[in-house]
C-alpha cells in the first residue's frame, strides 16, 4: 500500500492529476475550498493542515491499482487534467476609517488578507467579491470601483481587486476551517497586518 509520510502541495497535486480530476472535483472530494487546491499548485512545498493530511491518506487508500501507479510513479500523462487558470476576486470593504480584513489560515501560520473568492467561468469578479465577502464575515457591502488586477506575488492566480463600501452587518468569522478571525482594522494601521509590498498598490491609493 502507498504511504505518504507529510503531504505536500506538490504531493496533493500529483494525486490530483492520478486521479484525472478538475481542481474543483478534487476540493469537492476533499471538502476544501477552491482556493487551497489553487494555493498547493501555486506553492508545491506548502504543507495542509493535519486534518487534510488525513483526508488525501484515505483518499489515497481507496484509489484503485492504476490510479496509486500514476500516482507514485509520478506519472503527468496528456489526458491528465493540469491547473486551470484561476481568478479570484478579492474585496477592499471600507466602513469609514475602517478596512474589513480576515486572518487565514496557513499549514503552520496565519495571515492576515481581505477577503476573497474564486471567480468561476462566466461569473462576474465583481459579485463574487460581494458574495464571498458576506459567506466569510456577514458583512453586506456593494463595490464602488474596479482597482484592477494582477498575478497574485504568493499564489500565482489573477487577482481581480474591487473597493467595496460597507452596507450592513455584524463581522464574524463565518468560515472557521479557512479563517481564524475576522475584523475591522483601522485604515492607518493597515500594514502592520500587511506588510505594504505585499499590498497591491492601488489599494492603498484608493485608502489614502
Amino acid at each position: 500500500m502507498d504511504v505518504v509520510d507529510r503531504w505536500t502541495g506538490q504531493a496533493a497535486s500529483q494525486l490530483q492529476d492520478a486521479l484525472r480530476m478538475t481542481n474543483q472535483a478534487f476540493a469537492d472530494r476533499l471538502g476544501v475550498n477552491l482556493r487551497t487546491v489553487a494555493t498547493w499548485h501555486s506553492r508545491p512545498g506548502i504543507v495542509p493542515r493535519t486534518e487534510i493530511q488525513a483526508a488525501l491518506d484515505t483518499m489515497l487508500e481507496r484509489a484503485d491499482a492504476s490510479v496509486r501507479l500514476r500516482f507514485r510513479d509520478g506519472l503527468r500523462p496528456a489526458t491528465a487534467v493540469t491547473a486551470q487558470a484561476l481568478r479570484v476576486a478579492i474585496a477592499v470593504v471600507q466602513r469609514d476609517r475602517e478596512v474589513l480584513l480576515v486572518c487565514r489560515r496557513g499549514d503552520e501560520s496565519i495571515s492576515w488578507q481581505f477577503p476573497a473568492g474564486m471567480v468561476k467561468p462566466g461569473r462576474s469578479p465583481a459579485v463574487v467579491a460581494v458574495e464571498e465577502t458576506h459567506a466569510e464575515t456577514g458583512v453586506r457591502c456593494t463595490v464602488r470601483q474596479h482597482l484592477g488586477s494582477r498575478v497574485h506575488p504568493l499564489t500565482g492566480v489573477v487577482a481581480e481587486y474591487a473597493l467595496a463600501d460597507y452596507l450592513m452587518g455584524e463581522a464574524e468569522n463565518r468560515d472557521p476551517i479557512e479563517n481564524a478571525e475576522v475584523v475591522w482594522v483601522p485604515i492607518d494601521q493597515l500594514t502592520k497586518f500587511i506588510p505594504s509590498d505585499r499590498i497591491f498598490p492601488p489599494i492603498l491609493e484608493a485608502l489614502a
